[in-house]
C-alpha cells in the first residue's frame, strides 16, 4: 500500500522516525546492542508482514538479507483498540474520509530475523 494514497497528510503533521532508525542501527552495528535487543517483532507484527504487508526494495538493516515490509496500522474513534490493519490504498484513502480523527502507524518489519521499528506515524481524517 502506498503512501502516496494520503494525499495533504504531508502537511497535517507526519512525524517521521528516521532519525531514530538509524541511530538504532547504528548502536546495534557499533556491537552496543545484541540482536536480541533489535529484533523483538510481535507475532501478531511478523504476521501482518507476511501476509498483507507492502514489499520495499531496501534490505534489513540487521540481517541484511531479506528485503523489508510495510505494514500500515490506524489507530482512533470507532476502531478497534488494537488497531485496525490496513492492506490496500483505497481502504487507506476510505479511512482518511472520515470525520474522526484517526493516525496511521506505519511499521517497518523483516520477517525473518523479526526487526522491526516504526518509520512515520500519519494523521487521517479529520476532514
Amino acid at each position: 500500500m502506498s503512501i502516496g494514497a494520503l494525499r495533504g497528510a504531508e502537511r497535517r503533521g507526519t512525524v517521521d522516525h528516521g532519525f531514530a532508525r538509524r541511530m538504532l542501527v547504528n548502536e546495534y552495528k557499533r556491537g552496543r546492542l545484541s540482536r536480541d535487543q533489535v529484533c523483538d517483532a510481535h507475532p501478531e507484527l511478523i504476521r501482518a508482514a507476511t501476509n498483507v504487508g507492502s514489499p520495499l526494495d531496501q534490505p534489513c538493516p540487521i540481517c541484511e538479507e531479506s528485503s523489508l515490509r510495510l505494514v500500515t496500522y490506524v489507530f482512533g474513534p470507532r476502531l478497534p483498540a488494537h488497531g485496525r490493519c490496513v492492506s490496500n490504498a483505497k481502504e487507506m484513502a476510505t479511512l482518511n474520509r472520515r470525520r474522526d480523527e484517526l493516525s496511521a502507524y506505519v511499521v517497518e518489519a523483516c520477517v525473518d530475523c523479526h526487526w522491526h521499528h516504526l518509520r512515520k506515524v500519519i494523521p487521517l481524517g479529520g476532514r
